[in-house]
């Protein structure tokens, strides 16, 4: 797990899936003080916080691979947030004619049809 150091213990925790409230939970229930800096803690302190994230809380690996199962199951069963998925469009009610180049990739140009010559 990386830390980073020289910050206080709330701002220093959070990494991938821990994010800000659930730094609170685990460094209460590790009894740790949330202004004791990150440099500070001790071995005892470091391997209470491992055990509560080990114990407790899906990080990493575990994590994105119940995203990508949930991402599956979406389009498995064909609802419209697995159809934009499967498509590669915005699923969050965005517009499409301009924007959303993330999701669209890079632009597809489409000729247009030529005139019949008579």
């Amino acid at each position: 797990m990386i830390y980073q150091r020289i910050k206080g213990a709330r701002s220093g925790l959070p990494t991938f899936s821990e994010r800000r409230s659930t730094a609170q939970r685990i460094l209460t229930e590790a009894g740790i003080d949330f202004n004791t800096k990150v440099q500070d803690w001790t071995d005892e302190q470091l391997n209470a916080i491992r055990g509560i994230i080990n114990d407790q809380i899906k990080v990493e690996g575990s994590l994105r691979s119940e995203v990508q199962l949930n991402i599956k199951r979406l389009m498995d069963i064909g609802c419209y947030r697995g159809t934009r998925h499967r498509k590669g469009l915005p699923l969050r009610g965005q517009r499409t004619k301009n924007n959303s180049r993330t999701r669209k990739g890079k632009r597809k140009t489409v000729a247009n049809k030529k005139k019949a010559t008579k």
